[in-house]
């Protein structure tokens, strides 16, 4: 596996602190596998909240102050009393016949936070556990570390891990609601690739450790628990995350290999914002912008949700007239047709089709005619109310 030289990827990032890899980047980049600009700014290390500020496309997601408290006492209230809630939703709601277990808080360890102590007692504690070592237990903020692209990635999440029949499984606590079995399933989707870099984390510490099979032993089907009905008791549902698990491993490999990616990139390519001594970006915007625009990105809709650089992905996608703008819905249909005007130019007749794009073209045409006719009927229509 080729990974890209440390000097590389420093120049790219500049003089700016690396900023290491999250749950959450994690998930960014399995939502959008073909945007390279993401992957190489990831790689990096580069901050793109800031990047993408200073290029004018500040990024505008995120939650508000209630919707994090309302997570975090909800949170709270489920771990309550070694997560008495957990317990009862688990056996209730899932139907798990899991006998009492023990509960090990790993968000401090003997007064410790670093994330070297935590994680040398999350991987002591796991390992015993898939070993047989006990009856199985509720790890509450296990530590965990996944290597990307070269780079140690520590991930701390919001979960609960718990063993039953020799499996372990993944916890995600959201305060969205879960109304009749059912969620957003937009909230599920984000909340699920998050955690898969957690199963895969997992599944990496107990192979380095040699415990065979640890695919098999940590499971692929996610807990979901959640505010039901709208109230604040809490419920549960299982979420098949098996396809998402194997298309972050593969965003995983590929980042092994941004080495061959960063190779084809300007030598002198660099995102660095010259920041003064108060962190103010002192390189010329339009500068920023040309660098930018030297990586390929591949924008859709749904970046708007979790990529901070989606507002100035956005921009480019339409000063280009790229279908993409409009979502997959179109996109995927469209296939081989990359823009709007190639698209209106086939369903006009003014463009000649390449034989891959014959049947598409003859589409187009049928159903600009039949819009011509309804919007004639409906002309009609309207002048005969006159």
């Amino acid at each position: 596996m080729k990974v890209a030289p440390d000097s590389r990827l420093d120049a790219l990032r500049g003089s700016a602190p690396r900023q290491n890899y999250t749950a959450r980047s994690l998930a960014a980049l399995a939502n959008n596998p073909r945007c390279a600009l993401r992957a190489v700014l990831d790689a990096s290390g580069s901050n793109k909240e800031a990047i993408a500020d200073h290029a004018g496309y500040p990024a505008q997601f995120g939650q508000s102050i209630f919707a994090i408290t309302r997570g975090n006492n909800f949170e709270k209230m489920v771990k309550a009393n070694g997560c008495a809630e957990l317990l009862r939703v688990l056996r209730d709601v899932l139907e798990l016949p899991i006998p009492q277990v023990g509960y090990r808080n790993l968000e401090h360890v003997g007064g410790q936070s670093g994330p070297s102590v935590r994680h040398a007692e999350t991987r002591k504690l796991l390992v015993a556990a898939a070993r047989g070592d006990g009856d199985g237990a509720l790890y509450d903020h296990p530590l965990l570390r996944l290597t990307v692209g070269g780079q140690p990635a520590f991930l701390e999440p919001d979960l609960v891990a718990f063993k039953f029949n020799s499996q372990f499984y993944v916890v995600e606590i959201k305060s969205f609601p879960i109304v009749d079995g059912q969620a957003d399933p937009e909230s599920v989707r984000s909340a699920t690739t998050q955690a898969c870099a957690y199963v895969l984390a997992l599944r990496t510490m107990f192979e380095a450790a040699g415990i065979s099979n640890p695919d098999e032993i940590v499971s692929d089907k996610i807990v979901l628990i959640g505010p039901k009905n709208f109230t604040n008791r809490p419920t549960g549902a299982f979420v098949d995350a098996r396809n998402q698990v194997q298309n972050l491993a593969r965003q995983l490999a590929r980042i092994e290999r941004i080495g061959k990616q960063i190779d084809l990139l300007p030598e002198d390519l660099t995102f660095d914002l010259a920041e003064d001594e108060q962190g103010r970006a002192q390189r010329p915007q339009a500068e920023l912008v040309e660098a930018l625009d030297t990586v390929p990105a591949a924008y859709r809709p749904d970046c708007l949700s979790h990529c901070e650089m989606a507002f100035f992905c956005r921009s480019r996608a339409r000063a280009s007239r790229s279908l993409d703008v409009i979502g997959s819905t179109v996109t995927e249909p469209l296939g081989g047709i990359d823009t709007v005007t190639m698209a209106l130019g086939l369903a006009r007749g003014e463009i000649e089709p390449s034989h891959e794009q014959t049947e598409m073209a003859v589409a187009l045409r049928h159903a600009a005619r039949l819009r011509a006719e309804l919007v004639t009927t409906d002309d009609a229509a309207i002048r005969g109310t006159r």
